[in-house]
C-alpha cells in the first residue's frame, strides 16, 4: 500500500487524488502586462508612421515644387492634416515614455520617493489636461463633420483627419492612464529612476 503523500515512482509532480492539475488562470499578471506592452508599442508604431507620412509629403512637395514645377492636389491642406495628427498621436507616443524635454532642478535634487511623488502628481495633472482635450477635439469633429467642411483642391472632406487626430487623443489618454497605474502600483516598469537623466 503506497502512501498518498509520497512521490510517484515515474518521477512527476504530486497531485491530489481525484482532483485535475492546476491550470494556469486568465488573470496571470505576467501575461497582462505583456499584453499592455503590446498595446503600447502599437500606439508607438502608429505614430511613427504618421510622422513618416508627413516627411514624406513634405520631400515629395518640395521635389515637385522645384525640379517639375508640378504641386500635389491640397499639397498645403494635407500637409496641415496630417501635421496635426502627427501632434496628437506623438503626444501619445511621449505620454507614457516620458522622453518628452523637461527641466525641473527641483526634480533633480530630491529623493527617489520625492521624485516618484512628483511624477504620479504630475501624471494625474496630465492625464486630466488631456482628456480635457480629448473632449473639446470630439467637439470639433462633429462641428467640423456637420458644418461640411472640404479642402481646397479635391473638395474632400476634412473630418476624417479630424477624427484620426482625436483617435490619437484618445490613445494618449489611455496610455497616460497606464502610466499613472504603474508609476503607482510598478515603479519598476520605470528602472528605479521614473524619467530619462537630463542631456548635458
Amino acid at each position: 500500500m503506497t502512501n498518498p503523500s509520497s512521490p510517484p515512482a515515474d518521477g512527476t509532480a504530486p497531485t491530489r487524488a481525484g482532483l485535475p492539475d492546476a491550470e494556469p488562470t486568465s488573470a496571470d499578471p505576467a501575461r497582462s502586462r505583456s499584453v499592455m506592452d503590446r498595446f503600447i508599442d502599437g500606439i508607438e508604431l502608429v505614430a511613427a508612421f504618421f510622422a513618416g507620412i508627413v516627411a514624406l509629403d513634405i520631400f515629395v512637395s518640395v521635389l515637385l515644387r522645384y525640379f517639375f514645377a508640378l504641386q500635389i492636389p491640397d499639397s498645403y491642406d494635407f500637409g496641415r492634416l496630417l501635421l496635426g495628427i502627427m501632434i496628437f498621436w506623438g503626444i501619445a507616443a511621449t505620454s507614457y515614455r516620458g522622453t518628452h524635454i523637461t527641466v525641473d532642478l527641483v526634480y533633480a535634487n530630491v529623493s527617489e520617493r520625492t521624485q516618484r511623488f512628483i511624477d504620479v502628481f504630475a501624471t494625474l495633472v496630465l492625464l486630466f489636461v488631456v482628456t480635457v482635450q480629448t473632449y473639446t477635439l470630439f467637439d470639433k469633429v462633429v462641428n467640423t463633420r456637420a458644418e461640411g467642411v472640404l479642402t481646397f483642391d479635391l473638395r474632400l472632406p476634412v473630418w476624417p483627419f479630424f477624427l484620426v487626430s482625436w483617435l490619437g487623443d484618445v490613445s494618449a489618454v489611455l496610455l497616460i492612464a497606464v502610466r499613472t497605474y504603474r508609476l503607482i502600483f510598478y515603479p519598476e516598469f520605470f528602472g528605479g529612476r521614473y524619467q530619462i537623466k537630463p542631456v548635458e
